[in-house]
């Protein structure tokens, strides 16, 4: 099966920024894949679970968009319970979509090798595992629209500083009747941490995440019908000050415009280290907060043809 749906997108009208996050200094943050290698525990975990979600689902796409799809690790997934749909990957870091490539291209291999070993000769041939991927702007896709069944997007969404535009984008590629699924961080994000720096000075040191139900204003402002919103709250522990920031830098630093710019002072650290100290639990680790929103909705069908014309649908009574 092939994926085709690429077009020209025109640009999309100016909107109010969520957060003023810098989308090359993303790029630039996520340009080492090795360098978020610490934090793909947290991210395999949310996807385990919106699988779970995606499983109450009645749906089998043809075509699949992950956007935000990193190294790929969702694809493969996806690819497994969606085995008759092609797969899209899309993602702004070059680097990153490097790293799915080869992970594709590996994945490939094993498969290529098993079929040799067990199958008799030809069968099985015609089936790739292997996805295609894109480098490309969440609010800008250069797909047609109608290109796709499914767009799934885990723990990506929250570096857009546009998501309204994001969820107008991902609404016009759907087909009708296609499912958005989506994952990324809440407010209470990295409480400890922000709590910690803003003892030290006033400058943001983490993004000021976007609250669950103004999300789901903004998938029904798009046109998104039904939207269900959850969240919940997972709390990781750390032994040390070290550690916890480690991780914090693998999720991908801080990309806003307004971040401070110079080196923070030796006393303004110490006492950053001093308060996450001091909020070391009974088991002497030191927590740290994730805010995880899930999102699901679905394109509807149109209520007004392209010349205008409503669209008035009988539902007509059962004999």
């Amino acid at each position: 099966m092939s994926l085709n749906p690429y077009a020209p997108v025109s640009s999309l009208p100016d909107s109010k920024l969520s957060a003023p996050i810098d989308l090359n200094r993303v790029r630039s943050l996520f340009a080492n894949p090795a360098r978020i290698v610490e934090s793909n525990f947290l991210r395999r975990e949310v996807a385990a679970r919106m699988h779970e979600r995606l499983a109450l689902v009645r749906i089998a796409p043809q075509y699949v968009l992950d956007a935000g799809c990193g190294e790929g690790a969702d694809l493969a997934t996806l690819q497994k319970h969606f085995p008759e749909a092609a797969m899209l990957g899309l993602d702004a870091a070059p680097a990153m979509l490097a790293a799915a490539m080869q992970a594709q291209m590996a994945a490939r291999s094993t498969m290529n090798r098993l079929l040799q070993q067990w199958l008799p000769a030809g069968i099985g041939k015609g089936k790739n595992p292997a996805a295609s991927v894109l480098c490309g702007d969440f609010a800008q896709l250069p797909l047609r629209m109608d290109a796709v069944d499914l767009v799934w997007s885990n723990l990506a969404l929250h570096w857009h500083p546009q998501p309204d535009r994001v969820f107008a984008e991902w609404r016009r590629v759907l087909r009708q009747d296609g499912l958005l699924m989506f994952s990324c961080f809440g407010p209470d994000t990295f409480k400890e941490l922000r709590a910690a720096f803003d003892v030290a000075d006033g400058a943001p040191h983490a993004l000021p995440f976007v609250d669950m139900h103004d999300f789901g204003d903004m998938l029904v402002n798009a046109g998104f019908s039904t939207p269900v919103m959850d969240m919940e709250t997972l709390t990781v522990t750390y032994g040390s000050v070290e550690k916890l920031m480690d991780d914090v830098r693998a999720w991908g630093g801080n990309p806003l415009d307004t971040r401070r710019r110079g080196l923070l002072g030796r006393r303004a650290w110490q006492r950053v280290v001093q308060v996450l100290e001091q909020s070391r639990q009974a088991d002497g680790k030191i927590p740290l907060t994730f805010e995880v929103i899930y999102g699901h909705a679905f394109r509807p069908a149109p209520k007004t043809r392209a010349s205008g014309e409503s669209i008035v649908r009988f539902d007509w009574p059962k004999k």
